[in-house]
């Protein structure tokens, strides 16, 4: 139960004087619905003021304070703008401009009578001109502040709104005991929590009253994964050492490498302890670490245990399926999916396979969460792709038995050492750094959109030589809708030059028609695969050997790598053609040159967490995982090894959370919301 100390903070919005039901589904657009969201919702910058007497070329194109009295009113015809023709103290003529709203603006600029209006100070024609100034009532004594916070908005607010709310909200804001070390904190000069909270709102350019909380969402994320990982090496699970009779059965495609042969071993001295196995397993799109996690799945079978597979896709799932499927039917396992079309009979069958232990292997999505899928006896959960699956979602799999499984976790999205100790902290780690052997590197090439025409002659001659290709659309915004419609508009173009040669794909489809589209495509029934991102990750069609990107520029450097990693997964030559478009940004120029350099992911990776947030590279704004609402990714990587070892010194010398440090931690844990390790020290 959350702190009675804290509960001011997680107070609604509404609570607030003046703050009604209005504004209050204005500050739930920005994601405000509690007090604390209000303080954790910084100013990006400051609105700086000049107070003059006059309009003068002294203080041209600055924001300015001036008194004036409107002397004519004009509305424009159509979308004008309304015109209010004011004097200054000094007799300059200022025309006042309003595009919407032009009884707002009559109103309030009432012919005759002095107003204080506040805006940027322009030039239109020969007269000086403000658009949308602010407007304040001289009569009512109102001021306008010279220096003023500027806060990311919503339509219907105002920064100086958002300002008296937090003001609001930071009356009612208690004063914390400190959770820091104390050497941290004197080395740093940082002052306590709250006088830095209003430090940051009172003066954005003020760096360490924001690193001070940036640390303090850091401290509170890396305290809770290693209260994760102190709970997990308490829990007595179940040594799992097989026998390697399946394993020999198994007819593996080549020699392991070197590195797949290392992680093999690691995983296999994990699975023999009775502390159960948390690990994350690295590697590149390529590298076989399906293959390592089979092996891993093989070994829990061997030893009388059930396995999990975990997909974060149903088109990825049906793959893993039938790729099991064909490697360990030969060899009499039973192997069963479980995703949310699995209806009825077929559905009843596989959960009392599941319950009875007659199913070695399950393959799944989201579906084997669900609280009636119980296991007879699940040793060890596999789970594909880390970033669309958190922390809380890791826990509920692990849940699914009587005692806890080993837990391997994947990902082909290499992960910078900063961002794994933010997200996986409480795992070990291994990494798959060497490629199997045979296979030839994909020729990177960036093309701009003005050659388009040449982009289908060539594909048109890979066609006819026998050749498949993908056909990735751009991201047209934050829409799955309106990332679809890009891609039928670009499959219907193609199929005119491939009829009945062209299959498409996107995220609104029903899963039974993508898997269609899908079968077809990797039978060659099919030459072009027409894309969202929903093929980004895992999908293996070998014969495809040519990946077009459109918008390129678009994508991010790790969405980028994923989507090359679809081709050059056999011995032919494969291209990638990134399509740019016309207007490219020094980002984009440079995540596009980075592509066409290297495809070693780790170093993409790096470079990718430099030019997008960590929330994005992890994905975890589409699987819902908060990202840092406090903590920049160059705070994030400056910061966390120093709050990573002071969450280990009050664990190991300060006593945990039952110290006198250890109970201020514990309010930083609920302050940002890290509680749920609090419940796991208390139930572990």
């Amino acid at each position: 139960m959350r702190p009675e100390l804290l509960n001011p903070l997680f107070t609604e919005v509404e609570a607030l004087k003046g703050v009604g039901s209005q504004v209050g589904k204005l500050l739930n657009r920005l994601g405000l619905s509690r007090l604390v969201d209000l303080l954790f919702h910084l100013p990006t910058g400051t609105i700086e003021r000049v107070r003059v007497g006059g309009a003068s070329e002294a203080v041209l194109g600055s924001n300015v304070i001036l008194r004036v009295t409107p002397f004519e009113a004009r509305s424009s015809a159509g979308r004008g703008p309304t015109r209010i023709y004011c004097s200054d103290e000094a007799g300059n003529v200022i025309t006042l401009a309003f595009f919407s709203n032009p009884g707002w603006a009559k109103k309030q600029l009432p012919l005759g009578e002095q107003k204080i209006v506040s805006g940027r100070l322009d030039r239109y024609g020969d007269q000086w001109q403000m658009v949308h100034p602010e407007v304040l009532d001289v009569a009512k004594g109102a001021e306008l502040s010279l220096r003023e916070p500027v806060y990311p908005l919503t339509e219907g607010l105002t920064s100086k709104r958002v300002r008296e709310m937090v003001n609001g909200a930071l009356e009612r804001a208690p004063s914390l005991p400190e959770w820091i070390e104390p050497s941290v904190l004197s080395s740093r000069n940082w002052l306590p929590w709250r006088v830095s909270l209003a430090k940051a709102h009172a003066e954005p350019g003020e760096e360490s009253a924001r690193t001070r909380l940036a640390y303090d969402e850091i401290f509170a994320n890396q305290l809770a994964l290693q209260l994760l990982r102190q709970v997990n090496r308490r829990k007595r699970g179940v040594a799992l050492q097989g026998d390697g009779r399946l394993r020999e059965r198994l007819r593996l495609p080549y020699d392991l490498t070197g590195a797949q042969r290392r992680v093999v071993e690691e995983i296999r001295g994990d699975m023999a302890q009775v502390t159960p196995m948390l690990r994350l397993l690295q590697g590149d799109v390529g590298s076989g670490k399906t293959l390592v996690a089979l092996l891993a799945m093989l070994n829990a079978v061997e030893a009388g245990a059930q396995a999990a597979l975990l997909a974060p896709t149903e088109i990825l799932a049906r793959q893993h399926h039938a790729t099991l499927l064909k490697e360990l039917d030969p060899i009499g396992l039973r192997v069963a999916i479980l995703t949310g079309r699995e209806k009825g009979r077929v559905r009843d069958s596989v959960l009392m396979g599941l319950a009875d232990g007659s199913i070695d292997i399950l393959v799944g999505t989201h579906a084997i969460f669900q609280d009636k899928v119980a296991y007879r006896n699940l040793g060890l959960a596999v789970i594909d792709e880390q970033h669309r699956f958190g922390v809380s979602q890791r826990l509920l799999l692990s849940a699914k038995a009587e005692r806890p499984p080993h837990l391997l976790v994947m990902t082909a999205t290499p992960i910078p050492r900063t961002l794994a100790l933010t997200q996986f902290g409480e795992m070990e780690v291994s990494r798959i750094d060497e490629m199997p052997p045979g296979r030839t590197p994909v020729e990177t090439r960036v093309i701009s959109d003005e050659r388009l025409g040449d982009v289908i002659e060539g594909l048109t001659r890979h066609v006819a030589a026998g050749g498949q290709a993908y056909w990735v659309c751009p991201l047209v915004e934050e829409s799955e809708n309106s990332d679809a419609a890009a891609a039928e508009e670009r499959a219907a173009i193609l199929r005119q030059r491939f009829p009945g040669q062209v299959g498409l794909v996107h995220g609104r489809m029903k899963g039974p028609d993508k898997d269609a589209v899908m079968r077809a495509f990797a039978g060659a029934e099919l030459a072009v695969l027409v894309a969202t991102t929903v093929i980004e990750v895992g999908v293996d069609v070998p014969n495809a050997t040519l990946m077009i990107v459109e918008g390129a520029e678009r994508f991010g450097l790790a969405q980028l790598h994923q989507l090359r990693g679809r081709i050059g997964r056999g011995s032919a030559k494969s291209t990638c053609l990134l399509i740019r478009g016309q207007q490219l940004s020094e980002t984009g120029r440079a995540r596009l040159a980075l592509m066409r350099e290297t495809s070693d992911g780790f170093r993409i990776a790096e470079e990718d967490l430099k030019l997008r947030g960590p929330g994005e590279i992890l994905g975890t704004r589409q699987s819902g995982e908060a990202a840092f609402r406090l903590a920049s990714p160059e705070l994030v990587a400056e910061l966390v090894p120093a709050a990573t070892d002071d969450a280990r010194l009050l664990l190991d010398r300060d006593g945990g959370l039952a110290g006198e440090r250890g109970q201020a931690a514990r309010l930083c844990l609920y302050l940002f919301e890290r509680d749920q390790a609090v419940d796991l020290l208390r139930s572990g």
